[in-house]
């Protein structure tokens, strides 16, 4: 039964993942506007102690695909596509703290206390548990791109993995000097990032991604001749 869960999968399929994956991982502008929209989001979530808004900007988060398109790119060892998949994370780190320590400094009452994300690391144990469930959020999300009729499932895998809150919390710590909530909010999610990309690889692996890298560096290539036309447009 667990083989066949992997190998039902038709090669157009695996195509299709694969190109969704890359495009929606590309460093475009409007892929940098949505994160900060929902850091934004999260930032104001923080600072009203609303999980409503938190969860909204979860939902609009788009930074779960660079860390599909970072795993990817190992399993199918291609350059381009990990070095496209880390810039993309790290622009998105730089903008997410940038923004939610503008929104912090601006709208925060400066009391010097921060308030913390959703979840706390307090000890080795809750860290463990909290990389057992960016795991098994990586895996859901990864297993869920592959296939057709679960892409509808993706919101709540991106509520599950939780990556928004903990950035935007430690740019509002930042913007208060709250140094003890920023250095554990950066914990959290560096926690679930390496729990999400360590999953998401095994998911590729036994979907046999490896031998893809063909399809991948095609789909680069489309990528950017688009990016090129919008720049030439702009």
């Amino acid at each position: 039964m667990f083989k066949a869960l992997f190998n039902n999968l038709k090669e157009h399929d695996k195509n299709t993942a694969i190109e969704g994956i890359i495009q929606h991982a590309t460093p475009r502008q409007d892929f940098f506007m949505m994160l900060v929209l929902s850091v934004a989001m999260a930032s104001f979530g923080i600072l009203l102690q609303s999980t409503v808004i938190l969860v909204g900007s979860m939902l609009i988060a788009p930074l779960l695909y660079p860390l599909l398109s970072l795993a990817l790119g190992v399993i199918v060892a291609d350059e381009k596509l990990l070095g496209r998949s880390f810039y993309t994370l790290g622009k998105s780190i730089v903008l997410a703290l940038g923004a939610s320590f503008i929104i912090g400094f601006l709208f925060s009452d400066h009391s010097g206390v921060a308030l913390l994300p959703p979840g706390v690391i307090s000890n080795d144990y809750s860290a463990l548990m909290y990389a057992i469930v960016a795991a098994i959020a990586g895996f859901a999300a990864a297993f869920a791109m592959t296939k057709p009729h679960l892409n509808e499932t993706l919101p709540g895998v991106a509520i599950s993995v939780a990556l928004v809150p903990p950035l935007a919390s430690a740019g509002v710590a930042l913007s208060v000097f709250e140094w003890g909530v920023f250095s554990n909010a950066l914990m959290l999610f560096v926690v679930n990032v390496i729990g999400i990309l360590f999953s998401a690889m095994i998911v590729f692996a036994l979907l046999r991604f490896s031998v893809k890298k063909t399809v991948a560096v095609e789909i680069i290539k489309e990528e950017e001749k688009i990016i090129e036309e919008e720049r030439s447009v702009a």
